[in-house]
Parts: structure tokens; sequence; C-alpha cells
């Protein structure tokens, strides 16, 4: 079980640069993205690094939903900088180009795709030192502060991979609910599904035990192992948490204690998954993502089309609990009823059509855009999404049932249209 360091409270971001001497580090990598330069968060941090007088340098060009261009960018600052300490500010994105930056500048020699996910990387363990890195999430979705997972667009092959390690896991996450303050409502919202599916995902991913062949050597065991003892109190947790808050959270900005329960559930949903990893809506959701078209989603300020990752991972739940569910129907049932379903009367062999009606009517209360369809996707398209779903084996051998090609054709029809 491998998790972060994790300080939480209003306010505990002007500690970061007391950390960092502690840390005795002398020159620091500051990263965050062209938006959040300008917000609270990264003037709470560049306030702390002036007050101790801490020596950095700030890469402000991290991409939201990074490529592989994107990281390699951002890799041939952290290696030209010669960093002995890295500090991201910002959501999924800003803290996984960070992480992959500090994992290549530490091993400059290395290939890009040595550390890349198998089949289309090498997958090699990761046996170098890494610097300290000091994560400041401001969105309360990706929990990527307490994982050793960053995820890109592979833009050759069209779709998203990333590096899973416990050697990239920042040293330190730092959430501070004051940071989701300044999050717009969708932004909210699509953070908050990332949360939802997260917990619902390593609740429901195969036991840890049914794996196999056990690895040869421990260097070689996943990050991702299967919901487990451990892993599936943090994801009901978190779950608990999203039922109760997340409406609240993107309804009503003013709404201190939602959001920074929000906030928390991210981290929680992490430590969940980070250990268990996810499996179908994650694995599809790749695809969904990196074949987009002219998408633009609402509140967010970018210049390229993207589907929100939490978007991109919600639109096929339904469908995918309603697949997975003959197997431990028990759990699809507990979790429809932590996200208010009535089962007091339920059939366990429903559990899968009460899961899925249940994630239906809580997307439509928020107005979610009504499936695949919605954000330009035809069933022209399917052959495409079930080939950039293939090579997600790191993550869809994590389903509890198997499935075919057959079946994630049917899973995305099914997902064209939600309600």
């Amino acid at each position: 079980m491998a998790v972060s360091n994790i300080r939480y409270g209003e306010g505990v971001t002007k500690e970061i640069g007391m950390d960092l001497q502690n840390l005795g580090a002398r020159r620091v990598c500051l990263m965050t993205d062209k938006n959040l330069s300008q917000l609270p968060p990264v003037n709470a941090v560049l306030n702390s690094l002036a007050k101790y007088g801490i020596n950095f340098q700030m890469y402000d060009n991290v991409r939201v939903e990074p490529t592989d261009q994107s990281f390699l960018d951002a890799i041939r600052f952290a290696k030209k900088g010669e960093f002995d300490a890295y500090v991201a500010v910002g959501g999924g994105s800003v803290i996984d180009t960070c992480k992959a930056a500090n994992l290549y500048a530490s091993s400059p020699t290395s290939d890009f795709l040595d550390y890349v996910n198998a089949p289309i990387g090498k997958g090699k363990p990761v046996t170098v030192p890494l610097k300290p890195l000091i994560a400041v999430p401001t969105t309360a979705g990706t929990g990527s502060e307490t994982t050793g997972v960053a995820i890109f667009d592979f833009k050759e092959l069209k779709v998203k991979t990333g590096i899973a390690s416990r050697a990239i896991k920042p040293t330190l996450g730092i959430i501070d609910p004051l940071h989701t303050l300044s999050m717009p409502e969708r932004i909210v919202a699509n953070s908050g599904f990332d949360v939802l599916c997260h917990a619902l995902e390593s609740y429901t991913a195969l036991p840890y035990n049914m794996r196999s062949p056990c690895p040869s050597n421990p260097i070689n065991r996943p990050a991702y192992q299967g919901s487990n003892p451990i892993s599936d109190v943090w994801a009901l947790h978190a779950l608990r948490i999203v039922a109760k808050y997340l409406k609240r959270a993107i309804r009503n900005p003013e709404d201190h204690e939602a959001r920074a329960n929000m906030h928390l559930a991210s981290a929680f949903a992490g430590i969940g998954f980070g250990n268990a990893g996810v499996h179908l809506c994650h694995g599809m959701s790749y695809p969904i993502s990196g074949l987009v078209k002219t998408y633009k989603p609402k509140d967010y300020n970018v210049d390229h089309s993207l589907v929100p990752h939490g978007l991109s991972v919600v639109l096929t739940s339904p469908a995918v609990f309603a697949f997975t569910a003959q197997i431990h129907p028990e759990r699809h049932l507990e979790a429809a009823e932590i996200l208010g379903a009535d089962i007091r009367t339920a059939r366990i062999k429903d559990a899968g059509f009460i899961l899925a009606e249940t994630l239906r009517k809580f997307l439509f209360d928020l107005n979610v855009d009504d499936g695949l369809a919605a954000i330009g996707y035809s069933k022209a398209d399917i052959p495409a999404l079930v080939k950039g779903t293939l090579p997600q084996e790191r993550v869809t051998k994590l389903s509890p049932r198997p499935q075919t090609e057959e079946d994630l054709s049917a899973l995305f029809e099914a997902s064209m249209k939600l309600y």
C-alpha cells in the first residue's frame, strides 16, 4: 500500500517555503499552467517562497490535458534547470507533468518510452532516485497528489496512456481547501465526476488475489493491484462524501464546507484507486479524450478542443456498471445505495440496472451532456474508440468482467445517449 504524505487545512500552503527549507532545496522548479499563474493558489505559493528566500524558476507552460509533446517540453526545462526539488500547483495535468519532468530529469539518459506503460511504451521499473516533489492540488478531482501515475495524450496514436510507478508519487500533497474556491462550476462538476468514478471503479475492480501471475520480484508489482481491503475503505468513504457534497459544491461556489469536503474526497479516492486501480470507465475514457474533434467545454479557458477527463470518464459509467455488475453485484448495489437508491426491495440480479439508473439520474440533475453523441461522436466512431481502448490493458484488465471487442463496441453504443 503506497500513499504520499498529506497535509490538510485552510491556509497550509503558506508552509511550503518552510518545507523546501527543511529539505535543503537550493534550486526549485515551480510548475503550473497559464491560467493558474494569475490566480490565488499560485500567489499563495509565491508568497511563501519569497518569505523563506527560496530560489526557484517558474514553468507555466503546462498544457491542460497534456500530450507527449507538452511532457517533453517540461522535461527539457527540468533537465536544463538541474533542480533539486519540484513544486506543482494545479490540477492533475500540472501534477502529472511535474512527475514526468522529475522522473526524466532524474534519469537523463532514458528514452521517453522507457517508462511509458506497455504495450505503448516499455514499462520499465523506475530504479533511479527522484527529487522531492510537493503537489498543491487546485481541483477536487484527480487525486494526483497521492498517486504514482502520470497521464498524457500520445498524439501519434491518438490515445491516452501514461507512466505508472510508485517511485513518481509526490513526497507531500498539500491540500488547502481555499484553492478550490476559484474553480468555476463545470470544472467543479467534471473534477467531481473523476472522484466518483475513481471510487466506483476501485471498489468494483477485480480483487487483488484474483490477479495472476504473481510478479517474480516485488519491483514488478504494478501500482494498480485490484480491489483490496485497504483501498475499499478509502473508496467507500470518498463515495459517501461525493453523494453528500458534490451537488452542493457545484451549485454554490460559496459553499465552503462542500468544496472543502470534495477536496478531501479527491485525495481519499486517490489513495483508493492509486493502489487498487480503475477499470473500464477510465480505459474507455482515454480514446474519448484522445479522438476529440471540435468539443470545447464551458468554463475551460483553452485554445484547443478537449473533453475534460472527468467528463470522458463519467459518460460511460451507466453502461459500464450495468455490464460489470454480474460479478460482485452486492458491491454495485451498495454503491447505488450510497448514491441515493432505495434498495430495500431490490433483487441482487438487478444491481447493475439499479446502479446505472442511479448514475443517470445523478448526471441528469447536474446538466451533464447527453452522452457521447452530445460531445461530437457518432456510431461511425465506435471502431476507432474500441481500437483506442485496446492498448489500455493496464486498467481494462482490472475490470471484474473480461470484455471482448464486441462488448466494448456495445458499451460505446450504449453510451451515445444517456437519458
